[in-house]
């Protein structure tokens, strides 16, 4: 019975410790920048009244 709340116990810990790690890395990672993947060219004010 000992053995069996031990085991419950270490995977308690470990589960509450890998959702931290989980979080933690989630956390570190750089933000990415906001641009967009393809632009477009605005045009010209000139070639806008054409």
């Amino acid at each position: 019975m000992l053995a069996a709340a031990l085991t419950v116990a270490v995977a308690a810990a470990l589960a509450v410790g890998a959702g931290f790690g989980v979080v933690a890395l989630l956390n570190a990672t750089p933000d990415q920048p906001n641009r967009p993947l393809v632009h477009y060219e605005s045009p010209d004010r000139d070639q806008r009244d054409q």
